[in-house]
């Protein structure tokens, strides 16, 4: 009987889900009931599948709404009305443009007019489909309204928004936030009615008894209704079925793809990788699919076509198909990666494939795939108001000061807070974990069977791709599965280190970037691993990696992916972690394992550190299949949703290891590591995945090192600043250039062994400036002096004084403040007058000005470089103005294990960390004045005494630690050393 529900999908409007809206049709013995969210379709495939549970019949539709203003309803007859209603909708959310008072015809779809807006219509005439809503506070004017004479076209629009005061309240806020708006002055007009609620059949049908037909048209209307998605036992797989015309031809295709390319990646094929071959095309047969595989082949093959790198990452790396058919670049058979971690007869969804591309290419392959194929869409996913989220609108909307809100935001002890603090924390409590603002995931593409709209509406977000309006977790429970198709910058690193090194080495030879194996042979890539060397690299160059490989002495392929996912938060915040550095230093400790799992895992030492070894373990020490083995690896993932099959292998894993004769011991034991660890660890293959890339940042990073640091900084760096990229840069040979109007480009750019910074970095020099003119510098050659530059250069004062403070004239051999003298006289220009956007017809005679000989300090250029760049090219250390006291070096630390030693070094890394006991400490990372690295420890007894307090000078001094031969401190005290202020000041 209620066609006009919303959830909190009526963004900023809703206050509940759309599970609790059913809670409250079966509360209120309501057996149908219409979700019509304000122009959002994003529960409506979660609503019509959970309504099973609640065995309620689901209707679907729309609330179409200008701002508040209700225009109309529309509801699906059918699948076919909900794609109609979808298409309508995005007609106005991807152009943005007005709702109408009278929608064009939609077919299938029923039309409801509120009362009030068919009043205002003078609405005389009504279609079959249309029909006018009238709400129970609505009753009284029915009875003297001109619209009471069609009673076959009125119906019951009693809307459902809030369920009490409390719902009221919360919707207030939202309305609030919404309209950017104090509490206080939010207009009435922007709110619901105190009287949208639900009431039960019995009460609803009491209040309309004077008007039987309005009842009658309301139940018809609703019996007319019917929708499904082929979901009411199980997830049916809604994604493309056929990559050709038929499954036949999609199965002869895979067949032919795997026998074309085979011997590319197995010259000489074993009987193993025929078997394990033919194992995998049967499951994936069985299964269906096939055309999953070929669709992500054609995006890798248009790709490389392109020249666009790749990694084919995740459970996908398992399989032998995708590795001989250029998926993946990870060999199974060679790291003896289960098929079954990535397929498994139990598994419903089609597998993973986590395809990255460079953050340059990936829109290009976007917009391929949605060229290529016909129903595609990004995937959605929806912020939340969480604590901050909230803390900042609600401050707004309570009227508190930014200061008190910024404060507030940052968390800390509530019992000093004033009483409007109080109230934002009290009412945030209301909206905490409703959807705030839809976004776009990260990854997930969608390319389905059936055209997008059968299943949602779709905005144009800024990404300018088609959008749905669900999210992962809905998409995946009603069999719509994503392609993940994303941007990481480690690959536009080793593209464009590749060109940098043809412009600056033409007679370099030619470099196989795909020759991963040779690098893993090679000692001297190898050793950049072992001595922490791998600052650049994709994913190796974090403090805590380049310190775990040091602790390993990581010198080889398969120990590099053993450490991507010993690193894990599973491993690493286990016991494990230390067990598995001590057993693998150390090889007389290899025989502490317990025996049954040493044999089991024979090369981590009887230890799990891979997704694999669950199953491995679940295999072998626990008889269960490897499918079965799978269904547990997810359920402790918490990816799986059938606890019921779950709890059912949980329980075989325990029986079956009693009739082997395991002790109890030993059962839970094992058990409670699988427990510990299953959720965060990695996918071996997904592990090796980025090892491969990585050993191809190392290659270059190894022999030209400072190409690629020069492709890093261009690419935006990785884990560290810009300013320590520069420093590694320095360390590798480069010498550093400060951005130079005749050698410097937008980009950082190399000659020899000299980086020329780029004028990107300057953010308060205008783009257009920049790229006018490096236009007029390559088109008619370099500028011979400033006088020149004026000539050829519209520019202002304030711009050109960028430039000469970042000595971007040096070639002049002028001084700066003579260059700003001159150019002030020069341009003739104040703040207040406007620049010329061309340069003049004919070239002025400069007057030449004598200016008086001005001293400077190069300090000066140093607080120039900071302001303008964000960093200096100065050495820091040079800055202090303290005496430094006797201390050690870097290198010396192992000379000083246990003891109390003084280190003095720059921060390059700084965060927060918890103990096992929820404590705060400080890990952080410096250079000293060698420019060798060490790590600090702020343990929680020192972390508050001994702030880190931004980037600078630091004595720390504390207690030598020496792990497997890998130094740090325990701090004890610190201080940050006072530096030289900039003499003009």
């Amino acid at each position: 009987m209620y066609i006009n529900c919303h959830s909190y999908y009526s963004l900023r409007y809703g206050t509940f889900s759309e599970i609790e809206l059913l809670q409250l049709a079966v509360a209120n013995n309501i057996k149908t009931i219409a979700l019509t969210d304000i122009n959002n379709t994003s529960a409506c495939l979660n609503f019509i599948q959970q309504a099973k549970k609640h065995a309620i019949k689901p209707v679907v539709g729309v609330d179409f709404r200008n701002g508040n203003t209700q225009q109309f309803v529309a509801i699906a007859k059918n699948n076919t009305g909900f794609k109609n209603i979808n298409s309508y909708l995005s007609s106005f959310l991807e152009t943005k443009t007005i709702i109408p008072d009278i929608p064009t015809y939609l077919d299938e779809v029923f039309i409801i007019y509120p009362f009030e807006k068919a009043l205002e219509l003078n609405l005389t005439s009504f279609a079959e489909n249309e029909f006018i809503g009238v709400s129970i506070a609505e009753i009284n004017k029915l009875r003297f309204s001109y619209l009471k004479k069609y009673e076959d076209k009125i119906v019951i629009q009693q809307q459902v928004t809030i369920r009490n005061k409390r719902d009221f309240n919360a919707h207030r806020l939202l309305r609030a936030i919404a309209n950017n708006t104090l509490l206080s002055k939010l207009p009435k007009t922007e709110e619901c009615l105190v009287t949208d609620t639900m009431h039960t059949a019995t009460s609803l049908q009491e209040y309309f008894k004077e008007f039987t037909f309005i009842i009658a048209n309301t139940k018809a209307l609703l019996q007319s209704c019917s929708i499904s998605f082929g979901y009411d036992i199980d997830r049916k797989n809604q994604n493309l079925q056929l990559y050709c015309n038929s499954f036949k031809e999609d199965y002869e295709s895979l067949v032919r793809l795997c026998n074309n390319n085979i011997y590319k990646r197995y010259p000489n094929p074993t009987q193993k990788v025929h078997a394990r071959l033919q194992k995998e095309l049967k499951v994936i047969v069985k299964l269906k699919f096939v055309s999953f595989f070929l669709i992500n082949y054609d995006i890798i093959h248009y790709a490389k076509k392109n020249n666009f790198f790749h990694v084919g990452r995740g459970s996908g790396a398992n399989s032998i198909v995708a590795y001989i058919i250029g998926i993946t670049d990870v060999d199974p058979i060679e790291l003896d990666l289960y098929f079954e971690r990535f397929i498994n007869p139990f598994r419903a969804s089609p597998p993973d494939f986590d395809i990255d591309f460079s953050w340059k290419d990936r829109n290009t392959v976007t917009q391929y795939i949605f060229n290529r194929f016909d129903n595609v869409a990004l995937l959605a996913t929806y912020n939340t108001f969480k604590y901050r989220a909230i803390v900042r609108e609600l401050g707004k909307v309570f009227g508190l000061p930014k200061e008190e809100i910024d404060k507030l935001s940052k968390g800390g002890p509530q019992n000093k807070l004033d009483e409007l603090s109080k109230l934002v924390l009290k009412y945030g409590k209301l909206i905490e974990g409703f959807p705030n603002y839809v976004s776009v995931h990260s990854a997930g593409i969608l390319i389905l069977d059936k055209p997008i709209h059968y299943y949602s509406a779709t905005s144009l977000p800024p990404k300018g791709f088609a959008t749905v309006q669900f999210d992962m977790n809905i998409a995946d429970d009603v069999g719509v599965f994503k392609f993940d198709i994303l941007g990481q910058r480690g690959l536009a690193k080793i593209k464009d280190a590749l060109q940098i090194i043809k412009e600056n080495n033409p007679d370099a030879p030619e470099i196989d970037i795909t020759d991963v194996e040779s690098f893993k042979k090679d000692k001297n890539i190898n050793n950049l691993l072992k001595t922490g060397g791998a600052i650049g690299a994709y994913y190796v160059e974090s403090p805590a990696m380049r310190g775990l490989m040091q602790k390993l002495q990581t010198q080889d392929y398969l120990g590099l992916v053993a450490a991507s996912s010993i690193i894990r938060p599973g491993v690493s915040g286990s016991v494990m972690k230390e067990e598995f550095i001590k057993r693998h230093r150390f090889p007389e400790k290899r025989k502490e394992a317990h025996p049954i799992l040493l044999e089991i895992m024979p090369e981590t030492y009887g230890i799990m550190v891979y997704q694999e070894d669950v199953m491995k373990v679940a295999n072998k020490f626990a008889d269960l299949t490897l499918g079965e083995a799978d269904v547990l690896r997810r359920g402790m993932s918490g990816k799986y949703r059938s606890v019921k099959e779950f709890k059912a292998v949980e329980d075989k894993f325990i029986s079956n290891c009693r009739k082997k004769g395991h002790e109890d011991k030993l059962i839970f034991e094992v058990w409670n590591q699988i427990k510990s660890f299953a959720g965060y660890a990695f996918a071996k293959g997904h592990s090796a995945s980025y090892a491969v890339e990585s050993y191809q940042s190392l290659f270059l990073k190894c022999y030209y090192p400072i190409e690629f640091m020069t492709a890093v900084l261009n690419n935006g760096g990785g884990f560290y600043s810009t300013e320590h990229y520069i420093h590694e840069a320095k360390m590798c040979g480069a010498t550093i250039a400060l951005p130079c109007i005749n050698k410097s480009d937008h980009a950082n750019r190399i000659k020899e062994k000299t980086i020329y910074l780029g004028f990107g970095y300057l953010k308060n020099l205008e783009h257009l400036l920049v790229q006018r003119f490096l236009t007029e510098r390559q088109l008619y050659g370099p500028f011979l002096s400033l006088d020149n530059f004026i000539d050829r250069i519209a520019i202002s004062i304030e711009q050109l004084s960028v430039l000469i403070r970042i000595d971007a004239f040096r070639f002049t051999k002028k001084p700066k403040t003579k260059l700003l003298w001159e150019a002030t006289f020069k341009l003739h220009k104040t703040k207040t007058q406007k620049v010329e956007q061309q340069v003049k017809l004919f070239r002025l005679q400069h007057q030449n000005f004598e200016i008086p000989k001005l001293n400077s300090h190069w300090l000066e250029n140093v607080y120039d470089e900071i302001a303008l760049l964000g960093f200096t090219i100065h050495n820091y250390f040079s800055l202090v103005t303290e005496a430094f006291l006797p201390h050690i070096k870097a290198k010396e630390m192992a000379l000083f294990t246990n003891q109390n030693v003084l280190l003095y070094g720059q921060l390059v890394a700084t965060r927060f960390n918890k103990t096992s006991q929820g404590k705060l400490m400080r890990l952080s990372t410096f250079i000293d004045a060698d420019g060798n690295y060490f790590d600090a420890v702020h343990f929680t007894d020192v972390v508050q005494l001994y702030p880190i307090n931004g980037m600078g000078i630091y004595g720390c001094y504390g207690k030598i630690t020496n792990r497997f031969g890998f130094c740090s401190m325990n701090v004890l005290t610190s201080k940050k050393m006072s530096i030289a202020s900039d003499p003009r000041c």
